[in-house]
Order: structure tokens, then sequence, then C-alpha cells
């Protein structure tokens, strides 16, 4: 019994101090945010010569989609001499490769690639496409994203800093009223770029290059070694490979770039899945490298390693809370105010990290998004993500996700129904969504000012 005293004992104080930990840092970032003074505004600068730039855009069966960032992407107001958007279609079944060719018939500045063999998955498709390319700048744009008219401009301009090598913008999903996950994901992605991505920028830390929305000078991705195309998470291993041979990654909150975020738990949890497996892959490949790094400072280094572990807290907090149920029912442990302390620990986490729901709070209120009111609702999706991200784990673990070898697209599922039947000739309204009757719709519609807006529609038949 005194064994297993002690045993539930070490996991409690491992699960405090994890926790505490990650709340100092959480603390830490919505200080800095909040502090931060104006920075200069790199689209500000003049005399800058703008680089040429390749957009790559990676599609596996994307009709829904594929019209929609295609024209965003050719409504840009960058100077199509020195830009080239080279959709890939990599082995679709849909009527994908049809679309791009339409565009690229239409828009000389549109490239249509056709993979039709080779390994598969996303990280194949861009080192494939990227072989092709023949811009100073690679970006990167997921199918279902839809950039504003200056995006490229946002995103390039960084790269006048000789150590950038990439460039992160802003992802804010488009279809917050779509479910109540959806509108808890709002608030999730807000915290993640406008307090996590703004602080570590600000620090000087690790914000991390996120695979879309963000581009890598082409030189550089070459002399790392090129995509790793045997990553779940190829962006944040190339993040970390970036950051070991001394470069920069910029992040640019202005730079918004609209997506669909999951809609239902299912879609949800395979993501998120997918995420904590590539994560935990990055940390055991580079971490005895990223300690023995001598471009990166302390700071820099224990960062990366609070981004590269950070699913790790999941079943740290399970542990914890098991240890501490233990504990509860065993009378023997109950001598010490210690104990009772570091129990009623255990029972306020029992609701989350607080830090965390102070980053998402804080969020919504920097971005006037009403649905702050939904923030107590964030519990659902907390419980939720804990729950995937041990199952992730426990499977990695075990073997592995999804299977020695396995490497294919995983890709989150599509909510548009744009089917793409206009193709480039004459995409008008953006992208129409409708519903399963037919009857309220939601569509994307681009401003005079070059922003996507998303407006709701009634009775779209």
């Amino acid at each position: 019994m005194s064994a297993l005293i002690i045993a539930c004992r070490c996991i409690l104080i491992l699960t405090i101090a994890v926790l505490t930990a990650y709340a100092l840092r959480h603390h830490l970032f919505v200080l800095s945010r909040l502090g931060q003074r104006k920075s200069r505004d790199m689209m500000e600068l003049v005399g800058y010569v703008a680089p040429s730039v390749s957009v790559l855009v990676p599609m596996h069966n994307e009709e829904n989609v594929a019209a929609d960032v295609l024209q965003a992407l050719v409504d840009c107001d960058y100077d199509w001499a020195k830009l080239e958007v080279i959709a890939i279609d990599d082995r679709s079944t849909d009527r994908t490769g049809e679309i791009i060719d339409e565009f690229a018939a239409r828009y000389p500045v549109v490239k249509a690639i056709h993979r039709k063999e080779g390994q598969g998955g996303k990280p194949a498709a861009l080192e494939f496409a990227g072989a092709q390319a023949t811009g100073e700048i690679l970006l990167l744009f997921d199918a279902d994203y839809i950039p504003g008219r200056s995006m490229i401009k946002f995103l390039v301009t960084p790269f006048c800093d000789p150590e950038v090598g990439a460039v992160m913008g802003r992802v804010v999903p488009e279809n917050g009223g779509a479910s109540l996950l959806a509108g808890l994901l709002e608030l999730e992605r807000g915290a993640g770029y406008q307090i996590g991505q703004q602080a570590r920028h600000t620090l000087g830390l690790t914000p991390q290059f996120g695979g879309t929305v963000g581009g890598v000078r082409a030189a550089v991705l070459k002399a790392v070694g090129g995509w790793n195309t045997y990553s779940l998470t190829e962006d944040t291993d190339l993040t970390f490979r970036l950051l070991l041979h001394g470069w920069k990654v910029a992040y640019v909150n202005r730079a918004e770039c609209y997506e669909e975020a999951p809609e239902t738990w299912q879609v949800r949890s395979r993501q998120i899945r997918r995420w904590a497996t590539g994560h935990t892959e990055c940390l055991h490949d580079l971490w005895k490298a990223w300690l023995r790094a001598k471009t990166l400072s302390p700071a820099e280094k224990l960062d990366g390693l609070f981004v590269l572990a950070c699913y790790w807290t999941a079943p740290i907090l399970v542990l914890g809370w098991l240890a501490s149920l233990v504990l509860f029912f065993l009378p023997q442990a109950h001598s010490s105010l210690a104990f009772v302390v570091a129990l009623s620990f255990m029972g306020y986490q029992l609701f989350g990290n607080q830090a965390t729901f102070l980053e998402l709070g804080t969020a919504a209120l920097l971005d006037g998004n009403r649905r702050v009111r939904m923030l107590p609702l964030s519990l659902f999706n907390f419980f939720g993500s804990t729950g995937a991200i041990c199952r992730a784990l426990l499977a990695f673990y075990l073997g592995g996700l999804f299977g020695p070898g396995n490497h294919h697209w995983h890709k989150t599922k599509r909510y548009r129904n744009g089917n793409g039947k206009n193709g480039a000739n004459g995409h008008a309204n953006g992208n129409g969504r409708k519903n399963g009757n037919g009857t309220a719709a939601r569509l994307l519609i681009r401003a005079p000012n070059g922003i996507y807006l998303c407006r709701q529609e009634a009775n779209l038949t």
C-alpha cells in the first residue's frame, strides 16, 4: 500500500509541475500580448524589391473548394510578372484536375500539375511541385483556404530580413457559426494565433510555420533538406529544422486567411490525433539536436520543447487525475497538508489548465469576437481533445497510429458544396454552400478592399 501511495504522489507531483510550467508560459504570452506596443508594419517599408513567388496549392479530391482558392489567388494584387500559382492535382478521382486545367487555360499565371505516381501525401506533392517552381519564395495554401487580395504581399514582405527563412500568417475559421464545435475552434484558433504565435514572435521565441498561409525561401528549403515526406506534420518538422540551421520564422498577425474548421467531433478527433502523432514524432527525432544547437538561446530551446511536448500534457493530466482519485480513497495518504493542497490543485485542474482559458478569452476580446460568451463551453472541447490525444499517443507508442510506411493524404473534411462546375468560367459568388435541404447557405464574397467576407443567405436553391 505504501508503494502505491508513493507512486501516486510522484505522479501527482509530476502533473502539478508540468501544468504549472505550461500555465506560467500561457500567462507570459498573455501579458506580453496585452503589453505589446504597435510594432513596425512591414508593409510600410519602401525600397524593398518584391521577390518572385511561386504559390503551391496541393490538392487531392478538392472539387468542392479548388475553384475558390484559385480564384482568390488570381484576384491578388501581386505583380503577375513575378508570380506563378502552381495547382497540384495529386491523383484525384473527382473533377479537381479538370478545374485546375480550366484555370490554367484561362489565366497564364496558373500552372496545372498532375501527379499520377510516387509516394502519396501532401509533403510528397509539395516536394514534386517545388522541383518545378521558379520563385525565390514558395508560398503554401491548403485547398480550403481563402486568401485576401493582399495576402501574398503580407506574407512576402518579412523576407526583406535576410535572416528570415519562413513566414506564417494567421488562420481564421470562416464557418464558426456552423456548429458548436466550429465556434469553439474559432476561439481556439484565435488564442493560438492572436496570443501564442504573436507572443512567440514578439519575444523572439519559436513561432511555427503551419504548412499553409505561409512561405519559405526556396534556397533555404533546399539547404535544410527539403520536405520530410515521411512526417505527418511536415510543417512542424520544417520549422524546427530551419531554426536548427539558424534561420528565423516570422509571424504576420495581420495576414488573415480564412479556413473551414471541423464542424463535427469525428473530423476534429482525426485531425488532432494526426497533429499529436506528428508533433511527437518530431520530438523524438529532434530533441537531442535541439538541446545541443548553438544557434539557439536557452529561452528558444525551452520554448521549442514546450511546443514539441505540448501533447504530452494530456496523458500526464489524466494520470494526475487517476493518481489523485486513488489517493482520495486511501486514508493513509491524508496525513499531510501538502497532500490536501495537491489534491485541491488537481480538482481545480479537472476543468482544464485555466491559463489556456485566459488565452482564449483574451484573444476573443482583442478580436472583438462575440463568441467569447461560449468560453465556458470550451470545457467540452478540452475534454474531447484530451481523450483524442491520449488515444493518439497510446497508439503511437504501441506501434503508430497509421501504421508503418502508410504515407497518404490525411485530409480534413470539406463542407462547402461549391462543386466547381463553373470552374474558371465565372465562380461569381465565391464559394456557395448549401445545407442538406438546400435552403440555407453561406457565401464568401470578396469585398472592394479585397477581403473575403462570410455572409449568411437564406432561400438559396
